[in-house]
């Protein structure tokens, strides 16, 4: 039923949430405000409680080896369903591959989900914590949003929300005058993000190229002739985006004679797109190009001075995606 994939979504996006803090800093000034130090707060992945399992067992953590207090650690903590983003089970897309931007790969419409993570920070000095917080909270109105580069080889990029769901605060001072203190914060962040399943190949559906033999003959076992025909696929929209040039006058429905700013990359025979409508290239003499309008069974239409002029090139055969209409070269 299932097949191997892994595209490192759940990687991707744990990583992307810890970069978010992995640069705040503190300052200590004296009683003339001076900046006396600068202390940049270190981040880890693990539990919270792994940390201070660490500061009962070691006294002397306020000294610069080892871990010492303020310190930042993060962890993922859960995955949820998102049923708001559900999009229908059954809708794909084409992408391709970032490689070479030829090969049209599909795959079904990613799965919602919510990541949930929680980033804590300890600090044995109460304006420490407070210098932290005031770096992190105005970013999250409720939510910031980090763009992730959710699958790599089609070049899927997704933005994906950062949502701040609640603050605890916690100040472990009991005990004697000799009991460590720590004051601890735990904020709470949703990650909603996106799982997608495997990519498939469907280049292979795609028509390359048509062949038809042909046998003429009288009615014997053996043919007197053999002629084949071959034809190539030819894209009836601009998938590059190539635009040449622009119109230098407005076109009506009816024109057959079109002005544009350079025709010189323009060729007779060629096809042209502008807006919606494709035209084929009967003649040229300057900058006036003579037309056959509606090509590729497109509708006629008015097309005002400036619009874009795109040319149909044999880079735009090798993007034809599966399921869009194409003609044929009609090369035999």
């Amino acid at each position: 039923m299932f097949e191997y994939f892994y595209h490192e979504i759940l990687r991707r996006t744990i990583v992307s949430f810890g970069s978010l803090f992995n640069d705040i800093s503190i300052k200590h000034t004296d009683n003339s405000d001076s900046v006396v130090s600068t202390i940049k707060v270190p981040l880890a992945y693990g539990p919270i409680q792994k940390f201070l399992a660490r500061l009962e067992q070691v006294s002397d953590l306020n000294k610069p080896v080892q871990m010492s207090l303020p310190r930042m650690s993060f962890e993922f903590t859960g995955l949820t369903y998102d049923t708001s983003r559900k999009v229908t089970t059954t809708q794909t897309f084409l992408s391709s591959l970032t490689s070479d931007k030829t090969k049209p790969r599909k795959s079904y419409m990613p799965v919602p989900y919510n990541m949930s993570f929680e980033l804590s920070i300890m600090t044995k000095l109460n304006d420490d914590m407070l210098q932290i917080i005031e770096q992190i909270i105005p970013y999250f109105q409720p939510a910031y949003t980090v763009s992730v580069d959710l699958v790599e080889t089609i070049g899927e990029k997704r933005d994906i929300p950062v949502v701040l769901e609640g603050i605890s605060m916690q100040d472990d001072y009991e005990g004697d005058y000799s009991t460590r203190r720590a004051l601890i914060y735990t904020l709470r962040f949703t990650a909603k993000t996106y799982l997608f399943g495997p990519i498939a190949d469907v280049s292979k559906d795609i028509i390359e190229k048509v062949s038809v033999g042909y046998i003429a003959g009288d009615r014997t076992s053996t043919p007197t002739r053999e002629v084949t025909y071959s034809v190539e696929p030819v894209a009836t929209k601009s998938y590059t985006n190539n635009v040449v040039t622009n119109l230098s006058k407005d076109v009506t429905d009816l024109s057959t004679i079109i002005e544009v700013n350079d025709a010189s990359t323009i060729s007779v025979g060629g096809v042209i797109v502008i807006d919606n409508e494709n035209f084929r290239v009967a003649s040229k003499s300057g900058s006036k190009i003579t037309v056959e309008r509606g090509y590729d069974e497109t509708t006629p239409t008015s097309h005002v001075s400036g619009s874009e002029v795109k040319l149909i090139t044999n880079a735009d055969a090798n993007l034809i995606q599966f399921g869009d209409d194409f003609g044929f070269s009609g090369l035999l």
